[in-house]
């Protein structure tokens, strides 16, 4: 099952809206796969999704570290950036061991490792749009995922 929309933000604090909105849904093994232009807004998506789940403290990109953990209120975020992983280092790593864990995990840069990722995830995709605004194309895959991108529509997303 899959299920797809768009939000238009025409602003930073709509995406921090919807990363919110997001993370009020998440539960242990939430995964969120986000891919885009550079400096379009992962990491502060992440940032807010992080805020959401009662992560206090600075969250910065993991581009580095690859992989940070943080103690959330809620669950724990796993916020990985496999931006300068080949697909063979990152499975390497032990990734199923966050996929399936007790926490959340974001992939920034997902699609570079889309062999490795669970089939039911929620996938975004964030776009420049001029100044501030985005479009973030979102795809539900997964009965779970596919019925959050289903309650956004109902939502008037985009």
């Amino acid at each position: 099952m899959t299920s797809q929309t768009v939000w238009t933000v025409k602003s930073e604090q709509d995406t921090i809206h919807l990363a919110e909105l997001l993370a009020a849904w998440a539960m242990p093994g939430t995964i969120l796969a986000l891919d885009g232009d550079l400096g379009a807004g992962k990491t502060r998506f992440s940032q807010a999704f992080a805020k959401g789940i009662g992560v206090s403290g600075i969250v910065n990109s993991p581009t580095f570290t690859i992989i940070k953990e943080y103690n959330g209120e809620r669950l724990p975020l796993y916020h990985m950036d496999v931006y300068r992983l080949s697909e063979q280092e990152a499975d390497e790593l032990g990734l199923d061991d966050y996929f399936y864990g007790d926490g959340v995990t974001i992939v920034e840069w997902a699609s570079l490792i889309e062999a490795l990722l669970p089939p039911e995830r929620l996938q975004l995709y964030i776009e420049h749009m001029g100044g501030e605004a985005r479009r973030i194309s979102i795809t539900g895959m997964g009965e779970r995922y596919a019925g959050w991108c289903e309650q956004l529509k109902a939502m008037g997303a985009g």
